[in-house]
């Protein structure tokens, strides 16, 4: 049985239907929180059932008889320790054959923020004997489409300098989850994911190229992408996080070493620009 975790999130959801392409769904089992969410896939035949990282008495539910989990990382950052310390135990006392879990570019070396949950998971994971992979994802392409109408009219900011976001579309980073639970990577495998990348200034050019008009970067500092993201109405914990992230893009902790991602999809990566060009028209296209 595969299980798939976090199934009423955006990766999740995009997993099980990848997981529906290679094996029935009578072998398939979604997991998440809102169990209602799921109902469309019960109706097609996918196992459903609720798992909530709060309550370990659910994940034990959730993972009665799996062979292959996908154990998507939380999304309550701040939280992720003890809520994956109680899905890794879930784990080890269902003997799972084989756990991939979603961690973060370069984890066990990297001093951002949002990576040292990541490095504690994969952590207890070892320390639990579960076998495993670790699927260390760069940033969402999606990520940089959210803020176009802003963008379009005054320009990219943030903090990376010349620094290199690997980044890629959640479809391919969950195509990519299901092939190495499928047969495309083994326990102990270490994988470092992510498309070919680019810098916030290209990302600005590429945005202004798609809409035919310029469109610059101005390169704040952290401090300066802080207060811009507090300023937008973010929460200034939020804003942190975001700007330490620009700071490990510039040190170099969200480029993706080798081809992993390629490999796994048995494909190229879909290329950012499309997503980013997809993106603008929508912004620009008249009512």
């Amino acid at each position: 049985m595969y299980v798939v975790t976090g199934a009423t999130g955006a990766l999740g959801r995009l997993a099980v239907e990848a997981l529906l392409e290679r094996v029935p769904a009578a072998e398939v089992r979604a997991t998440g929180r809102r169990i209602e969410a799921l109902d469309d896939l019960a109706a097609r035949g996918v196992d459903v059932r609720r798992a909530d990282y709060d309550d370990p008495a659910s994940l034990a539910a959730a993972f009665e008889g799996a062979t292959r989990v996908l154990f998507v990382s939380g999304s309550d950052a701040g939280a992720r320790i003890e809520q994956h310390r109680a899905v890794v135990e879930a784990l080890a006392t269902a003997g799972v054959e084989l756990a991939a879990y979603t961690s973060i570019l370069h984890a066990q070396s990297s001093d951002m923020i949002l990576a040292g949950e990541h490095a504690a998971t994969e952590k207890m994971l070892a320390a639990a004997g579960v076998p495993s992979v670790l699927l260390r994802n760069g940033w969402y392409v999606e990520y940089f489409t959210a803020n176009l109408a802003v963008e379009l009219e005054q320009g990219v900011v943030g903090a990376s300098g010349d620094g290199r976001f690997d980044a890629a579309t959640r479809a391919d980073y969950a195509e990519a989850a299901v092939a190495a639970l499928t047969g495309g990577a083994s326990a102990g495998d270490v994988l470092e994911l992510g498309g070919p990348g680019f810098t916030r200034a290209e990302l600005a050019a590429e945005i202004g190229r798609a809409a035919g008009r310029e469109v610059t970067y101005t390169d704040l500092g952290v401090a300066g992408f802080t207060e811009a993201l507090v300023a937008a109405g973010l929460p200034e914990g939020f804003a942190t996080v975001l700007a330490d992230s620009d700071r490990g893009a510039a040190a170099g902790l969200l480029a993706a070493p080798g081809d992993d991602l390629t490999r796994l999809l048995g494909r190229p990566a879909t290329p950012w620009t499309a997503v980013i060009d997809a993106a603008v028209r929508e912004v620009v296209a008249p009512a």
